[in-house]
Parts: C-alpha cells; sequence; structure tokens
C-alpha cells in the first residue's frame, strides 16, 4: 500500500510518489527557502512537471510496483472519474 507522505523529510530526490493528479512521479526535488513542505517531480505518466505541497496535497510515496501500476491502470485504490484517467 502507498505509504502516506505527512513531513518533507517523508520524501527525497529518486523516489517515487503519487501527485494530486494521481500521476505516479519522480521527485527531483524537495522544499527551498520559501516553502520547505514543497515537492517537485516528474510525472512517468506524460512526463509532464508535479509541483505539490506535502502539507496541501496527500501525497503518497510509491514502490516501483506500484508507479508501473499507477501508471499502466492508476490507482488501485482509488475510483477516477473518466475525464481523470489516463490509462
Amino acid at each position: 500500500m502507498p505509504q502516506p507522505i505527512g513531513h518533507p523529510g517523508d520524501v527525497a530526490p529518486g523516489d517515487l510518489f503519487e501527485d494530486c493528479r494521481y500521476h505516479p512521479c519522480l521527485c527531483v526535488e524537495v522544499g527551498d527557502g520559501s516553502d520547505p513542505a514543497a515537492v517537485w517531480g516528474i510525472s512517468l505518466v506524460d512526463g509532464s512537471p508535479s509541483g505539490c505541497d506535502v502539507r496541501h496535497c496527500g501525497l503518497r510515496k510509491l514502490t516501483l510496483e506500484e508507479a508501473v501500476q499507477w501508471k499502466q491502470a492508476g490507482p488501485a485504490d482509488r475510483e477516477l472519474e473518466d475525464r481523470d484517467r489516463w490509462w
């Protein structure tokens, strides 16, 4: 099961996470001087940039197996509306 990310230290560059669009993403940067809870990544669905916040976006850390599942068939534990599906 995906692990909730509750604090900025729960995710680091190189980790896989689910952003607020439910895309599996590769984390490339966490926090900066103006917002230590910011998380930036690259979507594994379409290569788009992802900018989220640990405090507001409900981010979850994914295993490699989960990230592959999310990319191919969407989140296993969420039901998304047709307009939000990429698969």
